[in-house]
């Protein structure tokens, strides 16, 4: 086996679903043979300096994903261009079958093109839809484009539109990657 690379996975989020889908890539990544770090953004994210690979993972509030996304690439885009590292959005839109590829769905794609940096493993997962979990803005701005979309408005839907088997396989092929073994 490979000697384990270490991994840095950066995750920001509001709500927990970010991190939570993080959580379940550890174990995964592990098992490839990776020792993981899990960090989460602004706070508590360690210098990539140390690290073999980063992963971050981002969801989607208001339309976009949190500023401190890109403050973090930009400030260490040099070690991210220099190290195997790749990008997850986590959003609602990827509900949809025609919008749960890094190619067709629009957040990604309106990140990539604002990003100066190019991650070399791209990936997007649906969300988390929780009506009572939300604070009182967000849960009649998220029923409200709900609505538009033809999707859940109950104020009692609490529903995950994660593809795990998808999630896992986006980890499998990284720790892949990561350790050279790439196809």
């Amino acid at each position: 086996m490979v000697s384990a690379k270490k991994l840095l996975v950066v995750h920001c989020g509001v709500y927990g679903h970010t991190r939570k889908i993080c959580e379940a890539m550890r174990p995964v990544l592990a098992a490839q043979g990776a020792e993981v770090t899990l960090a989460a953004l602004p706070d508590q994210a360690p210098e990539p300096d140390d690290f073999d690979a980063v992963l971050i993972g981002a969801s989607i509030r208001n339309g976009k994903h949190n500023p401190a996304v890109l403050e973090f690439i930009e400030k260490h885009r040099a070690q991210l261009e220099d190290r195997m590292s790749g990008f997850f959005s986590v959003n609602l839109v990827a509900r949809k079958p025609h919008k749960n590829t890094a190619e067709t769905n629009p957040y990604v794609q309106a990140f990539l093109k604002s990003s100066p940096w190019q991650p070399d493993q791209v990936g997007v997962f649906g969300g988390r839809l929780n009506y009572r979990r939300y604070r009182r803005f967000d849960r009649w701005a998220i029923r409200f484009i709900m609505w538009m979309n033809k999707g859940p408005t109950e104020l009692d839907t609490d529903v995950e539109f994660t593809d795990w088997a998808a999630v896992e396989r986006f980890a499998e092929e990284f720790a892949r990657r990561v350790q050279g073994k790439a196809e």
